[in-house]
């Protein structure tokens, strides 16, 4: 008897400090890089785990904005223990506020290691000389 009350206990405390993990990790923005070229800009997240139907891309106020609404796969014969992987994701960057972009131009792609690459194409400054 005492000894199921420890491991009820011990497996609460293992499967609160799990759910503690993963609030934390969806409490920080999602690591991201920004590359910029002659033409474009490159935003580069990390979305480990996520499916193309799990990620949401805007671009508001000079920033793309990724939301990455994860799911845990179940598995025949396992019980889970220790939920810590956060399973809603936010990251945002901020573009230079000088830049000229088309938003509705803008693609992503998932990788399969679990990157996010989000094109931003730059308006074209290029003009015909009509002379």
């Amino acid at each position: 008897m005492i000894q199921d009350i420890g491991e009820s206990v011990g497996s609460s405390l293992f499967e609160t400090v799990g759910r503690m993990f993963g609030r934390a990790q969806e409490q920080r923005p999602l690591p991201a890089d920004l590359y910029e070229s002659d033409d474009a800009f490159l935003a580069v997240f990390d979305a480990p785990g996520a499916h193309p139907a799990d990620v949401q891309v805007k671009y508001e106020e000079d920033a793309v904005v990724v939301r990455v609404d994860r799911f845990r796969d179940f598995y025949d014969g396992f019980e889970m223990q220790f939920p810590g992987r956060g399973l809603t994701l936010d990251g945002r960057i901020e573009l230079p506020s000088e830049s000229d972009v088309e938003p509705a131009a803008a693609s992503a792609t998932l990788t399969d290691d679990g990157t996010l690459r989000v094109h931003v194409p730059k308006v074209s400054t290029k003009t015909t000389d009509d002379s």
